[in-house]
């Protein structure tokens, strides 16, 4: 199997530089091997004008036969799909002719160092766009020509795939699942091409001749850094790389998610991915009592505050008469279980940005071992709450239980209008600490916030006003309670507003907010809107 790179050279930048950035000189044959045979790497044209790199692999289907059946964990081949003990067909296939996850391999072990885009001794054009055209004579398409163009033109590139004739001379029989591949694109580094196609070769062919282990994962991300995350054809490329696995593919796409997130906020994933430790702890501190004071008797036990805080919580939902409802930020998923255990709810969906967050809400919620009918209530969603997301309309309440106060001031607008705006449930339940009480803390240093997370921390006033603004502006009624008991100095450690949608009204200021709100959106945001409204 054979697959080309070409270039074009011009003034002060010979098409010879290829070389440099493969890191295989032009005027040497050199052959390595490789898991799947032996590869080859020669140059049929090197000069400044044009420089073309060829990568033939010649594949011993004996050899891989030989070590399936030795066993294919430890590395060695996997069978082809729906080969048979002892049949020709472990002998006679398309293994040694057409491109596949062989060739990926190959092109992964070869040219590992052009991949990463490192090449010290021409480092300006390992950065810079090139004109590039890569060329297989042979791919296996599970889809056809049509789905070559679906997964490369999406990148940049001008394809062509011409469909291979079953046999030239018997048109009437059709095309078979091969096609001729060129790729063609001027805006594209060479590493990020050779990533690519390391990523898709396998994709088309629809196999793959090793076994499939979480470390594939890790793999598919960094080939996919920078492209993968925005592909219009990120699930099927996702699944068919890791071979339809279900528990890998689920964690890639969530790890992906969590990285385009990243970007539109131009934040580390790692940042938006720390909700929780992996293994939560019982509350200590400020969030752990309800108040400074501890009992005096031995069978007394001091009610934590999280717990008053989501049982006043339940209690409001079940005075709303509420049946469809949204855990906004349900972290490590402890709400979410007491939803999920009152069956008067009869859906119940919690959302995170955080991957960690939402598989300890899964473990908690013990999802593997729910009853069925019960696992049908109850959904886990990866989202980020400053962007829109239709998937969480039609809701009759939504909970957001400690989350504003994690929201960086100037971002807490975006969620307004995610939640308030365009979510639009029948009602919205919001709790946040209040910071008046925080003198009652005897271990809580003067001006610190209860959690090292918190943005900001607000008084019974500055609530007050925030609840009253925000709900006028969408049309909503806002009520004030409190959450645990009351100190007659300082208020209630937590407060809570409860936000019903008004029948009618308010729908003039409504719309000429959001107009300014969309006119203040940056363009991750705009365009994050876009694609949601449009997947819904």
């Amino acid at each position: 199997m054979l697959v080309t790179i070409s270039t074009t050279g011009g003034a002060g930048r010979p098409a010879t530089d290829l070389g440099f950035l493969l890191h295989k000189h032009p005027g040497r044959h050199q052959s390595f091997t490789v898991s799947g045979g032996t590869a080859h790497v020669f140059y049929p044209e090197a000069d400044e004008r044009r420089c073309t790199a060829a990568l033939l692999l010649e594949v011993d289907p004996v050899g891989l036969v030989r070590r399936a059946a030795r066993g294919g964990r430890n590395g060695a081949a996997r069978p082809a799909p729906g080969h048979q003990a002892g049949a020709l067909a472990q002998y006679v296939n398309d293994r040694p002719y057409a491109a596949s996850s062989l060739l990926a391999v190959a092109l992964g072990q070869v040219f590992r160092t052009a991949l990463r885009g490192v090449c010290d001794a021409r480092p300006e054009p390992a950065r810079q766009p090139l004109p590039l055209r890569i060329a297989v004579p042979a791919l296996p398409s599970h889809g056809g020509a049509e789905l070559v163009h679906r997964l490369f033109e999406p990148l940049g590139w001008r394809v062509t795939a011409e469909p291979v004739a079953l046999d030239p001379h018997f048109p009437e029989w059709g095309d078979s699942r091969y096609v001729r591949l060129e790729l063609e694109d001027d805006g594209a580094t060479l590493a990020e091409a050779l990533r690519q196609v390391y990523v898709l070769l396998p994709v088309l062919d629809g196999a793959k001749h090793y076994w499939v282990t979480p470390e594939e994962v890790d793999k598919l991300l960094r080939a996919g850094e920078g492209w993968l995350s925005r592909h219009p054809e990120q699930r099927l490329i996702t699944g068919r790389y890791l071979h339809r696995r279900a528990a890998l593919t689920r964690e890639a796409l969530e790890r992906l998610e969590l990285a385009r997130l990243a970007e539109a906020d131009d934040a580390e994933p790692e940042e938006l991915d720390n909700a929780v430790p992996e293994e939560p702890e019982e509350p200590e501190g400020p969030e752990g009592l309800e108040g400074p004071e501890r009992p005096e008797g031995p069978e007394e036990r001091p009610v934590p505050l999280a717990e008053r805080r989501r049982e006043t919580i339940l209690a409001t939902l079940r005075e709303l008469g509420a049946e469809r409802v949204l855990d906004l930020g349900c972290g490590s998923g402890q709400l979410l279980r007491l939803l999920a255990g009152d069956h008067r709810f009869r859906e119940v969906v919690g959302v995170d940005v955080s991957v960690r967050a939402l598989r300890l809400a899964a473990r908690r919620l013990r999802l593997d071992r729910m009853p069925e009918r019960q696992r049908d209530r109850v959904r886990l969603l990866q989202g980020a709450l400053t962007y829109t997301d239709s998937r969480l309309r039609g809701y009759d309440a939504a909970v957001l239980c400690e989350v504003i106060e994690h929201v960086d001031l100037p971002r807490l607008p975006a969620l307004e209008y995610a939640v308030f705006g365009h979510a639009r449930p029948a009602a919205v339940v919001v709790t946040t600490p209040n910071a008046e009480y925080n003198v009652r803390w005897d271990t809580l240093p003067a001006g610190t916030f209860r959690h090292s997370d918190h943005r900001f921390e607000w008084d019974r006033a500055r609530f007050r006003q925030w609840a009253e603004t925000t709900a006028r502006r969408y049309g909503y009624r806002a009520e004030i309670r409190p959450v645990g008991p009351e100190d007659p100095e300082v208020g209630p450690p937590t407060q809570l507003a409860l936000f019903r949608a008004a029948a009618a009204g308010a729908d003039g200021e409504r719309e000429q907010h959001r107009e300014q709100h969309r006119g203040q959106q940056t363009r991750p945001e705009r365009h994050r809107r876009g694609e949601q409204e449009a997947g819904a």
